[in-house]
């Protein structure tokens, strides 16, 4: 893939620059600006190469026309706060604001286009339909530069198209995502750990599928644990259960065991009568859940032996809180996996956390971002180059 170098001379050049701005909302406030901070040094080196830096992103999930509520107007604020310059906001994607944008623009200037998803042809199936709003991108540009890693497994518009029109590069913040996620997929150094978490089973199904064929063991906990642990028979009460994926999981287990990959599965579970912040919490143990209760997180001693797999890896992979971290009475298990990893890290391991929810516990819960090798931008880009899948966005800049 060629990189910015490749680009040659940019200054008084159009640079666009697809970036991942989907960012969670409070109303107008951004509660996580990680994304905006991590596309940061590829804007920042475009401007002060002298670039007219075009970026396109997107926010939420709009219904393909404009929509107040997902405008990127927060961002283009964050965004102007963290360069310590303006940036303009255009007034549409790629119309006659977009186009006056750009066209007043001065080298070293920051535009941001509004949401791309507003416009229909983004995300759509006919590659005519996606093509058309490529030309309209390509017109505003004289490069372009694929920034966005958390959107990078969609083949859409401003993500893949507009790469077959204009001379193209991977930007910084890619460029790390690849070679993190490679480090750990194509030859980690062993003992190779990954630590699965989320609420659904049926959203890693592939994934755990592939590590099974790679990792040396796996950590599952979150609410896809409940699965797990009907599968071995276990009640789970009024836990998260889809009844539908416990076959799935028996072959999983069945394939561990025949390949020597450990499972590691909590041996305690905090469960509370109700999904609420104030609902009382009690530490029971995996065949003693209440049929009137939920499991909300991993368990104290489940939470020590999570820790202590971690401990001894080479290589760990994050992806997936193990409770429901954003209430303090269960966020323990995510806060002693994330602890654990700062740990191997700091005793020399190679640790990814895989973006998503994750990556906002981290941050959410006052760790250290340095305390890790890499933290991801992508859950979803993260977890399908977990999967072996092929990446639109990556592949599309291949020379």
């Amino acid at each position: 893939m060629k990189t910015i170098d490749d680009l040659g001379e940019l200054r008084g050049k159009r640079v666009l620059v697809r970036s991942d701005f989907n960012v969670p909302l409070d109303g107008t406030t951004i509660t996580d600006d990680g994304r905006i901070r991590a596309a940061l040094p590829t804007i920042r080196r475009l401007a002060a190469a002298g670039g007219k830096v075009v970026v396109t992103a997107h926010l939420g999930r709009p219904k393909g026309s404009p929509d107040p509520a997902f405008s990127l107007a927060p961002v283009a604020q964050r965004l102007g706060e963290l360069l310590g310059s303006h940036v303009t906001l255009a007034s549409d994607t790629v119309g006659e604001g977009a186009r006056s944008a750009v066209a007043a623009m001065e080298p070293g200037d920051v535009v941001l286009l509004e949401n791309i998803r507003f416009d229909a042809r983004e995300t759509s199936k006919d590659d005519a339909e996606r093509a058309s709003l490529a030309d309209d991108l390509a017109a505003l540009a004289d490069a372009y530069v694929s920034d966005g890693f958390g959107v990078v497994h969609r083949k859409q518009a401003s993500v893949y198209d507009v790469a077959l029109e204009l001379p193209h590069a991977v930007g910084g913040l890619v460029q790390t995502e690849i070679e993190a996620l490679s480090r750990a997929t194509e030859s980690p150094e062993r003992p190779y750990a990954v630590v699965l978490g989320g609420s659904k089973v049926s959203d890693k199904l592939g994934v755990i599928e592939n590590l099974l064929t790679k990792a040396d063991r796996l950590l599952i906990g979150g609410g896809m644990v409940f699965t797990f642990l009907a599968a071995q028979g276990y009640s789970v009460g009024s836990s998260l259960l889809e009844a539908d994926q416990i076959e799935t999981v028996k072959g999983y287990l069945a394939a561990a065991a025949d390949r020597g990959v450990e499972i590691v599965l909590p041996t305690d579970i905090v469960v509370a009568p109700a999904f609420a912040a104030d609902s009382p919490a009690t530490v029971v143990a995996v065949d003693a859940i209440p049929a009137d209760q939920m499991g909300l997180d991993i368990g104290p001693d489940a939470a020590a032996a999570f820790a202590a797999s971690i401990a001894d890896a080479k290589t760990v992979v994050w992806n997936g809180p193990m409770g429901v971290f954003e209430f303090p009475a269960f966020a323990g298990g995510t806060k002693a996996v994330a602890q654990a990893m700062i740990e191997a890290t700091a005793g020399g391991a190679f640790t990814i956390v895989g973006g998503g929810d994750s990556a906002a516990a981290v941050r959410q819960l006052g760790f250290d971002e340095a305390g890790f090798s890499h933290i991801s931008t992508g859950g979803g880009a993260s977890l399908e180059y977990l999967e072996g899948k092929t990446l639109p966005g990556i592949d599309v800049l291949a020379d």
